[in-house]
């Protein structure tokens, strides 16, 4: 296994990266630090694990479902996380919210 170092919202990191996957990897690192710095820009949260953990759902939300045959299902809308939209569109996005909150402490919240 090979390593490679980025940078994800101005940060190194030193990552493993099996041979012959360098191009997936940094198309990985490429997606994971545009979600982020999204995030940050919307200037509504500064934490960087806060960050690191909305940017991770986002992109677990846009991950293609599977249908039982294994073929991709239909796309769905992306995760907009802003509140009103992830409460009223997207519910269990809201209770997943509402308990990584919890699990953070009273410290600040994700939204």
């Amino acid at each position: 296994m090979k390593q490679l170092e980025v940078q994800i919202m101005g940060q190194s990191y030193l990552l493993g990266c099996p041979e012959n996957g360098d191009a997936r990897m940094l198309d990985a690192v490429n997606r994971v630090d545009m979600a982020m710095c999204r995030i940050r820009d919307a200037g509504k949260i500064k934490a960087r694990d806060r960050i690191a953990v909305l940017a991770a759902l986002n992109l677990a939300f846009e991950l293609p479902e599977r249908t039982p045959n294994g073929a991709p299902a239909p796309a769905a809308a992306p995760a907009e996380v802003n509140g009103n939209m992830a409460q009223a569109e997207h519910p269990q996005l809201a209770t997943l919210l509402q308990r990584l909150d919890t699990a953070l402490g009273i410290d600040g919240r994700l939204l």
